[in-house]
């Protein structure tokens, strides 16, 4: 018997597991609403947003993009207070990665819905940190911040590991449709170039700086992470790439060994793998 069949059924059955992992046990479910669901759509079937966020480049833009929001004391303990991010780390990933393509992939109205059900949680998260450090999740300024290190992060791993480089107009496109999501969400004054975006992050510099929460959660996301040891290689890859991408006093300031030339290579030749193990994966699935 010709070893194509077997690989094939291997393909299919460790693509469908991952596939759940991120998309939570109804990802099946919900991907047929968001990709089969009949209605306008915000972006077209050629628009930036959906080359970078249908990408298994966002495996690490996902996880440079929590480090580096991590950095923010106010987002930080919003999260340490009212997230269930280290009890339910599996669960709180297929919550994002479902608003994710549900925003652009989805019709307008699931779209809208899946803002609204969003800003209603955040109506509701706000308090005062141990350290004293006030926080609301509905503040402009806040969602703002959580906004340009998302895109900042998505993009950049796009651009280090994704399929389909963007050129600098396209990044600026991608930029200027993800501003409409921050927008909706009630971030203000939202980038919508790339070099806004730089500055942007940029601008946010004064006020970062590793809080005990955020250093807990890079430990946690970093060296105790709640992954299968069968899937610790893969997942300390992509993390190695995450790291190796972040800005040099993202990293100092998260206490992150910053590596040498050979580090630095195999980091980046790790992430290469990963991603395109991921993404060979999942385009085994059935509508990958």
């Amino acid at each position: 018997m010709s070893l194509a069949a077997p690989v094939r059924q291997w393909r299919a059955r460790a693509g469908s597991a991952l596939f759940l992992r991120v998309a939570g046990p109804h990802g099946h479910r919900s991907r047929e609403r968001i990709h089969h669901r009949e209605g306008p759509r915000w972006f077209g079937p050629d628009a930036a947003v959906r080359v970078v966020h249908g990408d298994a480049s966002m495996f690490v833009g996902g996880i440079r993009s929590l480090l580096l929001q991590s950095l923010h004391p106010a987002a930080m303990a919003g999260v340490a207070g009212h997230s269930a991010f280290r009890e339910d780390p599996w669960g709180r990933l297929a919550q994002t990665s479902t608003f994710l393509a549900t925003t652009v992939f989805g019709t307008a109205d699931d779209a809208q819905a899946a803002i609204d059900a969003v800003r209603t949680i955040h109506a509701r998260v706000r308090g005062v940190s141990p350290e004293g450090i006030p926080y609301a999740a509905d503040d402009p300024d806040l969602l703002r911040w959580v906004h340009v290190a998302e895109i900042e992060s998505f993009l950049d791993a796009h651009t280090r590991y994704g399929q389909h480089p963007l050129s600098p107009a396209r990044a600026d496109e991608y930029v200027a449709q993800t501003a409409r999501i921050g927008r909706a969400l009630g971030a203000v004054d939202v980038p919508e170039t790339v070099a806004d975006l730089r500055a942007a992050l940029e601008g946010y510099r004064p006020v970062l700086r590793a809080t005990p929460a955020a250093l807990d959660a890079a430990t946690f996301l970093l060296r105790e992470p709640p992954v299968p040891w069968t899937l610790r290689p893969g997942y300390t890859a992509l993390t190695a790439a995450a790291v190796e991408s972040l800005p040099a006093w993202a990293a100092d300031g998260l206490g992150l060994r910053r590596r040498g030339r050979v580090g630095t290579a195999l980091a980046r030749g790790g992430g290469h793998v990963a991603t395109r193990t991921v993404r060979w994966l999942l385009a085994g699935q059935p509508d990958g």
